[in-house]
């Protein structure tokens, strides 16, 4: 007679507690985990603190006759020399605008395209970069 053997069932995992701590994390991260994370790093705050910021931005705001902030104007942005302008976007609700350039040394023309009366020159003002920067500036509309 086949003698049958009984087979061994899998013993089943221990379930985590529920917490937000998502799949596979542990629950308790001891020092001999933490540790070694620090001491690479250096600190915490540093690692977050050591990105490259490998651009400059030319942030302004259109004002109108009145002093007060006009939403919706086209504005273009081109370096000083080149023949068409290489950026073109619009004021936001509070006619503000920002966009990233090159860093570097370079010096720019931001120009409102605007309809101005035949003989005008539309409304512009020019903003220096040296290096990875922020750069805040106004643009005035005529009357």
């Amino acid at each position: 007679m086949p003698t049958t053997k009984k087979r061994k069932k899998p013993k089943k995992k221990a379930k985590m507690a529920s917490t937000n701590r998502g799949p596979g994390i542990p629950r308790r991260v001891g020092l001999a985990t933490a540790l070694p994370v620090y001491l690479v790093g250096g600190s915490w705050s540093t690692v977050s603190a050591q990105k490259k910021i490998d651009y400059a931005l030319i942030y302004g705001t259109v004002w109108g006759p009145d002093d007060r902030a006009v939403s919706g104007i086209p504005v273009k942005i081109q370096r000083v020399g080149d023949k068409k302008p290489k950026w073109e976007l619009v004021s936001d609700q509070r006619g503000e605008f920002a966009q990233r350039v090159p860093p570097g040394q370079n010096d720019y023309i931001v120009i409102a395209d605007i309809k101005v009366p035949k003989g005008t020159a539309k409304p512009q003002t020019k903003a220096h970069v040296d290096n990875n920067e922020r750069v805040d500036i106004s643009l005035h509309l005529p009357q």
